[in-house]
């Protein structure tokens, strides 16, 4: 019998459904932080101005993310029902239609539900696409390709930035729905993970909520990797979201430019996403280098809002700084697939990263009520230091997952 083809790294990192999914969550990630970079922008056209800028850029962004986490349970028992496949073509058309409908609105309230409607579609992209390159990719580059996944959907945010710098808000919308639906097709010639192919054929239970309450272990670890995730959206979400409230409140010497701040952040991510996935193929652990980030992260916070910076252009340096901090997102989902069995896998991985990215909701409605007593900076000193020892808390009682076999399933 002549001797099977080897494939070498490289060609399995190459492989089509890996760069699908990496392609995917660049317009992702493109769509999701486009109204982060267009928020003034679009919200004065349509007529709003001064705290309402404030008060219904968080109503904004909170919509969004609460589709994020109706669209993350969606998403993810369809992911482990139906397959990893059928995720990545509905939620790729839903997020596509609802931004290029972004382009038309003309009032808040046609905005709200809209992004609604985009969080709703957003919410499968990164679960179902980690899933799918987790399980066919083989246990010792998996970290790789879930590295070129992360880190192509941080330069999305950056094209987001770049797109929204040289066309008008919503121009931007168009080209993030119009990208979205030009992916669709690359899609058709995408093959199922073997490992789900090979779960349809048994009687076990896939995409079963219930399982994760049914055990007390399994509940644990699960809240576990959600708090481990929250530090990245304290900072997305607050800090860099809001950066030019921040700024105006730290007597920065200029305005801070809130789409200039998420691009630069983002760009630090990049080299926090390679940094971090390659440290944990280098040093064997995920848990390791996750720490490590998260205690970059808690630096970076301090100099942020504690450190007197007069000088905008420190403070954009430092938007970068906690971009890196950030950069163990990657590692972060990918351990959160792999802690759990092919029958709850989907649900997990896409699950987690969106109640982390909804946990925006209850961490600004915290931050909104102790501004008012302590201030906008100090506010956001309290919310993000219960955020970053409640994620070094889990951190400690994880399993270190970076040489786990995921053939296996969650019982009954």
């Amino acid at each position: 019998m002549p001797t099977p083809p080897t494939h070498t790294p490289l060609q399995h990192l190459l492989r089509l459904p890996v760069l699908v999914a990496a392609l995917g969550y660049l317009v992702d990630m493109y769509d999701l932080f486009l109204f982060s970079v267009v928020r003034v922008p679009s919200l004065k056209a349509l007529g709003v101005s001064g705290e309402g800028l404030l008060q219904n850029g968080i109503l904004l962004l909170n919509l969004q993310m609460g589709g994020m986490l109706v669209g993350g349970v969606f998403w993810g028992i369809l992911g482990d029902k139906r397959g990893r496949l059928s995720v990545l073509f509905g939620s790729i058309l839903i997020y596509s239609l609802a931004n290029l409908a972004n382009g038309f609105v003309t009032t808040v309230e046609q905005y709200a539900v809209l992004r609604f409607i985009a969080g709703l579609g957003l919410a499968g992209e990164l679960g179902a696409g980690i899933t799918l390159v987790t399980e066919i990719l083989p246990t010792k580059i998996r970290g790789y390709g879930t590295t070129l996944v992360a880190t192509m959907g941080v330069l999305g945010a950056i094209l987001a930035y770049f797109v929204a710098d040289i066309f008008e808000w919503r121009i931007s919308y168009f080209i993030g729905g119009g990208l979205g639906l030009a992916l669709l097709v690359l899609r058709f010639n995408v093959f199922e993970s073997g490992l789900f192919t090979k779960l349809k054929t048994s009687t076990v239970q896939r995409g079963n909520l219930g399982l994760l309450f049914s055990s007390g272990t399994r509940l644990r670890r699960y809240v576990q990797c959600i708090l481990v995730g929250l530090p990245i959206w304290f900072v997305v979400g607050i800090l860099i979201t809001f950066s030019p409230e921040f700024g105006l409140a730290l007597g920065l010497t200029e305005p801070v430019v809130a789409g200039k701040a998420v691009m630069l952040a983002f760009s630090g991510q990049v080299a926090g996403d390679l940094a971090s996935g390659f440290l944990s193929q280098v040093l064997g652990s995920r848990k390791k280098v996750i720490g490590l980030f998260i205690g970059l992260s808690a630096l970076f916070v301090g100099v942020y809002l504690l450190v007197p910076l007069r000088d905008t252009a420190l403070f954009y340096v430092v938007c970068v700084c906690l971009g890196f901090a950030n950069g163990y997102w990657t590692l972060f989902v990918t351990i959160a697939a792999e802690l759990f069995g092919t029958n709850l896998r989907a649900t997990v991985a896409t699950t987690v990263p969106n109640f982390v990215r909804g946990a925006v909701i209850p961490l600004t409605a915290l931050f909104g009520l102790l501004r008012p007593h302590v201030g906008l900076v100090y506010g956001a000193l309290l919310v993000g230091a219960m955020t970053i020892l409640g994620a070094l808390l889990s951190l400690w009682f994880l399993e270190e997952t970076f040489r786990k076999d995921l053939d296996f399933w969650e019982e009954s």
